[in-house]
């Protein structure tokens, strides 16, 4: 049985003439900011500064890569990078060990399996304490 194999998944489909779907957006949007601006500021001058400001703005959203990655994302990366916490400490789970025996071939009794395959680890230790501080450069 043969399948087809997509093609080209990582192109975006173009929507809106040659404008993916979220460059229309980007453009449309400034278009329409544009647009009630218009009406707004009486001032030529200032309105076309504006203009050329949100235009640019908006076709860097728009077009501009970065590494190959749209500026929004990028942006949105960035931020959120800057914003979240940059403190990553690894804690590995206590789990005792197991020990698997058969009753019958070993000669060993219960009480001693128990006393051994328990490991005493402290909740409260003094060197899990220490391991945190210096992880995290505190006192």
């Amino acid at each position: 049985m043969e399948f087809s194999v997509p093609q080209f998944i990582e192109q975006a489909p173009k929507i809106v003439g040659p404008l993916t779907w979220r460059q229309f957006l980007f453009i449309g949007g400034a278009v329409a900011i544009l647009f009630a601006l218009f009406f707004i500021i009486k001032h030529l001058i200032l309105f076309l500064f504006i203009v050329i400001l949100v235009m640019g703005i908006a076709s860097s959203f728009a077009f501009l890569k970065v590494g190959g990655r749209p500026l929004f994302m990028v942006l949105t990366n960035f931020f959120s990078f800057f914003i979240s916490s940059k403190l990553y400490i690894w804690r590995k789970k206590r789990i005792p060990p197991k020990i698997i025996t058969k009753k019958e071939k070993v000669g060993i009794k219960k009480e001693e399996i128990d006393k051994i395959s328990l490991l005493k680890i402290g909740e409260k230790s003094r060197l899990r304490d220490l391991s945190t501080q210096i992880e995290t450069r505190t006192k």
